[in-house]
């Protein structure tokens, strides 16, 4: 083998293992924890400091790589019975556990110092709170008892209250309407994941909704509740004279239809099709509705 086939093997085994290493802090799933906690920063109508705005946009950036970290470092055994999962990091061999566990508890160290130093105390204590919500009750849950889903939207939920703290350093009731919001859209967004995946779960010892019942009436029917719940709570902040006029317009309008998607889900002959209508709607919904709360309360409130 020549010296420049050697050094071009030796580049893209490098190239793997780095992305290996980023591929277990889950980037979407962080990225997506970033933006909901900028969104609270932001709905809170800071000061604008630049400083405290980096340390806490890499401070919540760390936690949630962190937490994505050890999650998979946990249930690397499980992933290893999932074919959704099986090819992540750990199962697949690219990283070792050893590893993991410790990348994992750097970014998490690194994260909660970042939010308590570059913002306050409270941003850090949230940081702190989401990770141990997350991987020491909810990550061992999934595993006893089908109300796992709903125990992991509580860490799910707090980056929009670390957003909130780091701008504030207490938190208002739009914070906790935020809160509310992310809370109960992650019930139907994850019925319909837990629906279409359900073979993969019960073959993982999961004991999902979907596969507690197969038949999908309860975990359709529980999505239906919770988008009630989602369209109540998005609208308050018109009622509590929080926002002008277009956000709880668009508010309502998305609200709706995720309740549309879910009351589909739970009625329609083919649930497999509904699930997947559901679960892409609901992404839609996340940037609509919080970009126009945003924009409401920079530029018409």
């Amino acid at each position: 083998m020549t010296p420049s086939a050697t050094l071009s093997e030796s580049t893209e085994t490098k190239a793997i293992a780095w992305s290996a290493y980023y591929e277990l802090t889950k980037p979407r799933l962080s990225l997506l924890s970033v933006v909901t906690a900028l969104v609270g920063y932001l709905a809170a109508l800071p000061e604008r400091n630049v400083g405290v705005l980096v340390f806490f946009l890499g401070g919540t950036a760390l936690c949630a790589a962190g937490a994505a970290t050890l999650n998979q470092y946990i249930e690397r055994d499980t992933d290893a019975l999932m074919k959704r999962t099986r090819e992540r990091p750990l199962p697949a061999g690219q990283v070792t556990p050893f590893n993991a566990l410790w990348l994992g508890i750097a970014l998490s160290i690194v994260g909660i110092i970042s939010l308590t130093f570059g913002a306050n105390l409270l941003a850090g204590l949230l940081g702190f709170g989401t990770i141990l919500t997350y991987i020491a009750i909810y990550t061992p849950l999934k595993l006893k008892t089908r109300w796992a889903t709903e125990v992991g939207a509580l860490p799910g939920a707090l980056p929009p209250l670390i957003g909130w703290a780091a701008a504030e350093g207490s938190i208002s009731p739009l914070g906790w309407i935020l809160f509310g919001i992310l809370s109960f859209w992650q019930i139907p967004h994850f019925m319909a994941i837990a629906w279409t995946f359900r073979k993969d779960y019960e073959s993982a010892g999961f004991p999902m909704l979907t596969v507690v019942d197969p038949s999908g009436r309860k975990a359709s029917t529980w999505a239906v509740i919770n988008a009630i719940a989602l369209l109540v709570v998005s609208v308050l902040p018109i009622f509590l004279g929080l926002c002008s006029w277009l956000y709880p317009i668009v508010a309502a309008a998305f609200g709706i239809w995720i309740l549309a998607r879910s009351i589909s889900f739970a009625t329609a002959s083919n649930r497999d099709a509904a699930a997947r209508k559901l679960f892409f709607n609901s992404i839609l919904y996340l940037p609509a509705v919080l970009f126009a709360l945003v924009f409401d309360r920079w530029i018409l409130f």
